[in-house]
């Protein structure tokens, strides 16, 4: 625990009411690189103290930036967060209580940490000059980033938690001028990555490009498909809508309880994943990261709560709060892991769509989506012949029920997915 926080949890002891603090500190190197040259460097510094205190029921919650306020600054922090819980209309359900935490591993490697700025601008610098050395007629930007932080958590049940972790983002974009097309390829990491992966980007990004300027738009096709990961995000971005603990209370949702058979599929959120860039020990709130099955052989088994909501529904926190200092906790995802299958697909002949966009259109309650195609290929004797601008089209529930996941799985960031096969519409 941090001094500023020890001298507010002192201040706070004194009060008669419940309260949680809750802090971060770090900093980030971006850099954005345009037509194969650094263009952008900015270096980033946070700190931060969130107090959030229950009283009579309602809940009051304020912020100061910085680490090191002096006492009088932590008294006036106290004194306005307790008025705004006198004035609120936010209701108060408790804090969180000690749980046993188990630290995952890998969230923290020294060496982004100890990396100074000037020399992860030069690593950018390398990122752009190794764009130029493998571009072959395309234009290609990008960005890269690191980042290290420490978050903590301090209540009044005894709550006193501490993590550090570090982040690096890769990110690449190919533009193909004639015929037109482009390519894109993003990743994010806990740990250092070698040039194989700088490299591994840019090529990606390049030869969906590539793709993309031979890709015609195809004739409506109406059957079997397969969704590349790429895909099967943007159709459970639609699903999962569905399943945070705010929806289902305030009846925004599709479902209302457990229970319900929605496909043929296993979906989690696992926090606890080993160096995973969406695994935490514990959540905003101090709840423990888990694995939470939501969706096991087509059932669902449960929904995405904070504490504040699994108090309202009467279930127990998943331990997905996410937060920064300068808010409250929401509910959000961790890792979101699709199980793999027993379809062997990586030799799949047939209609295979890669990515998709639009998903933030669709109405989640009702299902109904209409997405842009932005790359697909059709695989007929082993010979590609790629597609784009048709829309996928249908109702994400009806699409689950026909859904079979394959055998590999592919991470993209914080989702974990195989190909999975469906039965599908393009017009």
């Amino acid at each position: 625990m941090i001094e500023a926080v020890e001298r507010l949890a002192r201040i706070l002891e004194q009060e008669n009411l419940e309260w949680e603090v809750f802090y971060q500190f770090g900093r980030s190197g971006s850099f954005e690189i345009e037509r194969e040259t650094l263009e952008r460097s900015q270096r980033k510094f946070y700190s931060g103290i969130g107090l959030r205190v229950g009283l009579k029921g309602r809940l009051g919650f304020s912020y100061i930036t910085g680490l090191h306020p002096s006492d009088e600054t932590l008294e006036r922090l106290v004194r306005r967060t307790v008025k705004l819980a006198k004035v609120s209309e936010v209701p108060f359900r408790g804090f969180p209580s000690p749980k046993g935490v188990r630290t995952v591993g890998n969230l923290y490697d020294r060496r982004i940490d100890e990396i100074p700025f000037e020399e992860a601008h030069s690593m950018a610098i390398e990122y752009s000059e190794l764009m130029r050395e493998l571009k072959n007629g395309e234009t290609l930007s990008g960005s890269f980033s690191l980042a290290v932080g420490t978050k903590g958590v301090v209540n009044s049940n005894g709550i006193e938690l501490e993590e550090r972790s570090t982040y690096m983002g890769v990110s690449a974009y190919a533009v193909v001028r004639e015929p037109p097309g482009t390519g894109s390829y993003r990743q994010t990491y806990r740990s250092l990555q070698p040039q194989e992966e700088l490299e591994n980007a840019v090529r990606k990004a390049i030869d969906e490009a590539r793709l993309s300027s031979r890709a015609k738009r195809l004739e409506a096709y109406s059957g079997e498909l397969v969704l590349e990961p790429e895909a099967v995000s943007a159709i459970f971005d639609i699903f999962l809508a569905n399943l945070y603990g705010d929806e289902i209370y305030h009846e925004r949702s599709r479902f209302s309880k457990v229970g319900e058979e929605v496909g043929d599929f296993t979906l989690v959120d696992d926090s606890t994943l080993d160096g995973f860039p969406g695994s935490y020990s514990f959540d905003g709130e101090g709840v423990p990261g888990q694995r939470t099955v939501l969706v096991e052989n087509g059932i669902l088994r449960n929904f995405l709560l904070d504490h504040t909501y699994a108090s309202f529904l009467a279930m127990e926190s998943t331990g997905n709060a996410v937060r920064s200092f300068r808010s409250v906790p929401y509910i959000g995802t961790s890792n979101v892991v699709i199980e793999t299958g027993d379809m062997e697909l990586d030799d799949y002949e047939g209609i295979i769509v890669r990515k998709v966009f639009g998903e933030h259109t669709a109405n989640p309650v009702s299902g109904d989506f209409s997405l842009t195609v932005e790359l697909g290929y059709a695989v007929k004797n082993g010979e590609l012949r790629p597609f784009k601008d048709n829309m996928l089209v249908g109702n994400v529930f009806e699409l689950l029920k026909t859904l079979k996941p394959g055998k590999k799985a592919k991470r993209l960031s914080t989702f974990l997915s195989p190909r999975v096969l469906i039965e599908g519409r393009l017009v």
